[in-house]
């Protein structure tokens, strides 16, 4: 699953970061790193001055490679591709396929980082990330690497199409607490961008999502329905599902009594309770006179007068 929930979360989730953005982050860690290079290169000279100037040259080409190559790829490999430019930008370094870069990564970053961004002072890179459809300069192309926005401004979330009719209510008995949160948002993601993909690849996407989620929750696939189809319906009885269960939890919460302190009212005085009447005693009817028999009713309606 983790080809394709990072493959695709590029393309469909995540924003390649552009120049200025980059240059500003450089900018930031550059500075930075300048900075502490500057301050100890003094240092170390003055504490260095009665060293033969051989072992000074090397003291100072260690601590060249130290600070401006070795603690940049430290400071990515440790933050998972967050320096304190990016950090402050809002960037973030990622593999092609979306995860976590590693040490191998921030290492090929930052070796052609120096011809890149120090030897040539940004231009190699500045043209490579201009040429580049994402942005990537050398260093990513080679290490297969990906600088992406993590705060995007806030965009309007597209709701996930509605399942065919005949599929509803079909997927209520599936067993769905076996499924990650990655694979629902893969699902959701290719839901909701499902027609701006190509047919055919939108296809195979959808076939691949569904086998996931077919082995996730350890049903069979049902017969005759489409990939798309399946993963709408399942996603749509998770989202009843949820749906129901916070209704539920909001029922419960309303039908508490709410206590006298917190209404403001002081409690209801009880009412006291009516006086049951004593049965009255037991009286025989008296027998009644035989009558003549009542006349019937006129058209109109009204008794006749007594």
């Amino acid at each position: 699953m983790s080809d394709l929930v990072t493959g695709d979360a590029v393309v469909l989730g995540l924003r390649p970061a552009r120049l200025p953005s980059r240059a500003l982050a450089i900018l930031l860690d550059l500075a930075l790193y300048v900075t502490a290079y500057v301050l100890i290169g003094v240092g170390l000279t003055l504490a260095t001055a009665s060293l033969d100037p051989a072992a000074q040259a090397a003291i100072a080409v260690a601590s060249f490679l130290l600070l401006l190559v070795g603690i940049p790829i430290a400071v990515e490999t440790l933050s998972h591709g967050r320096s304190l430019g990016k950090l402050a930008c809002g960037l973030r370094v990622v593999r092609d396929d979306g995860g976590p870069i590693r040490f191998r990564h921030a290492l090929v970053r930052g070796a052609l980082g120096v011809v890149e961004l120090l030897l040539t002072f940004g231009t190699v890179a500045a043209i490579a990330s201009l040429v580049s459809a994402r942005g990537r300069r050398l260093g990513d192309v080679f290490a297969g690497t990906l600088v992406v926005r993590e705060r995007v401004p806030g965009a309007r979330v597209m709701p996930v199409p509605p399942p065919p009719p005949w599929l509803a209510g079909r997927f209520t008995q599936l067993d769905l607490s076996a499924v990650p949160d990655g694979l629902w948002l893969a699902i959701r993601q290719y839901l909701t961008r499902m027609n701006q993909l190509d047919p055919q690849v939108g296809a195979a996407m959808a076939a691949r999502l569904a086998d996931d989620l077919v082995a996730r929750t350890g049903a069979p696939p049902p017969a005759g329905v489409p990939a798309a189809a399946y993963l709408m319906a399942v996603v749509h009885e998770r989202q009843s599902r949820d749906a129901a269960r916070a209704f539920r939890a909001a029922a419960a919460a309303g039908a508490s009594p709410v206590p006298p302190a917190v209404s403001g009212f002081g409690p209801l005085p009880a009412a006291a309770p009516a006086p049951t009447p004593a049965p009255a005693p037991y009286v025989a009817p008296a027998p009644v006179a035989p009558t003549a028999p009542a006349q019937a009713p006129r058209a109109g309606g009204f008794a006749p007068p007594a």
